[in-house]
């Protein structure tokens, strides 16, 4: 029998760098509720990769004993993918911000979600570019302004959400730096999805965007700018659990209980397509409440799955062979 795997504590998954980020960046705390996570999923030290690319966010991999890669601007899901192709056991996490996910690795991070490739991409979100000195980033909401914006952003800015959504991922989440209980809980299921994972987390920069989330984390403010999304349960929220959201046509409608809460939508996070998930995307307060929790999990094949089935149903017909085969046979051609 196999030997039982070493009980891991999140200590385990702390590396021997100094953490350097600045103080109070929303980015310590979800680097705490990672290694807690990550110690609970008994999986070893050495079959766990982090992949980053070029951002505040993308430093995270140097601050954990683990494998890790820190790539270039925008490429992490693209050698991300790679990876988990080339050794599908591992567990492959993306870390990335919104400059870097959203800007230069658009592309690739829509092609690893679409083809549902079995990695957890977490996009650290504060609106900002904070290691380029605070320029606006695709996701700064208008009237922001910025080291670049000096006037307000005027850009329509990317809703992470809605463009996880419309890739096609198979999972897609939001979570928040500040609630620990949540954010934890929201890794966890990241972790255990099998297919790509989304995941976005509001994170707070100190120095360039501070108090941007505000409206969602504040005591007095979050119960009625957040709802907090629980599969098969009907959309309320309010200090007093006293709102909640319905269906008008194409549109989500905050209405007021008052005891009728049969008329109110339930959320279905498995649902095939992903219209309602997209609508709960798009809230923004405080017309509507923002959404925190798994908005889609869904099941298909997954992008390494297919590749494996390819490659064995390809050696049935055509046989085996060795690289050095192929670089030996006579399919060759010459150019004059």
């Amino acid at each position: 029998m196999p030997e039982p795997l070493p009980t891991l504590t999140a200590d385990d998954f702390a590396s021997d760098q100094e953490v350097r980020w600045c103080p109070g960046c929303g980015d310590f705390a979800i680097l705490a509720q990672l290694k807690q996570v990550l110690a609970g999923l008994e999986i070893p030290r050495e079959r766990i990769v982090f992949v980053s690319g070029i951002g505040c966010s993308s430093r995270l991999p140097y601050y954990l004993s683990t494998f890790g890669f820190h790539t270039a601007h925008g490429r992490a899901p693209t050698v991300a993918t790679g990876l988990k192709v080339a050794k599908p056991e591992l567990s492959v996490w993306v870390v990335t911000g919104d400059g870097d996910g959203l800007g230069a690795g658009a592309t690739h991070l829509l092609h690893a979600l679409r083809r549902n490739v079995g990695i957890k991409v977490l996009l650290f979100n504060n609106e900002v570019q904070g290691l380029s000195k605070g320029p606006f980033s695709p996701t700064t909401r208008p009237g922001t302004v910025t080291r670049s914006s000096p006037t307000g952003a005027r850009e329509t800015p990317v809703r992470p959400l809605t463009f996880a959504l419309a890739a096609g991922a198979s999972f897609v989440a939001r979570t928040v730096d500040v609630d620990g209980e949540h954010l934890a809980a929201t890794l966890r299921q990241a972790a255990e999805h099998r297919g790509s994972a989304f995941v976005e987390i509001y994170q707070n920069c100190k120095i360039f965007n501070d108090g941007v989330f505000g409206y969602a984390t504040e005591r007095s403010l979050k119960s009625d700018n957040v709802i907090y999304l629980e599969h098969g349960r009907p959309l309320v929220y309010g200090r007093d659990r006293n709102r909640g959201l319905r269906l008008n046509g194409l549109e989500l409608l905050p209405v007021e209980l008052n005891g009728h809460i049969a008329e109110l939508l339930i959320h279905d996070e498995t649902a095939t397509k992903p219209a309602l998930a997209a609508l709960l995307a798009d809230a923004t307060a405080p017309a509507l409440p923002e959404c925190l929790g798994v908005l889609r999990r869904v099941e298909r094949p997954t992008f390494e799955e297919q590749l494996a089935a390819l490659s064995v149903q390809r050696s049935r017909l055509q046989g085996g062979g060795t690289v050095e085969e192929l670089f030996a046979a006579d399919d060759t051609w010459i150019v004059e």
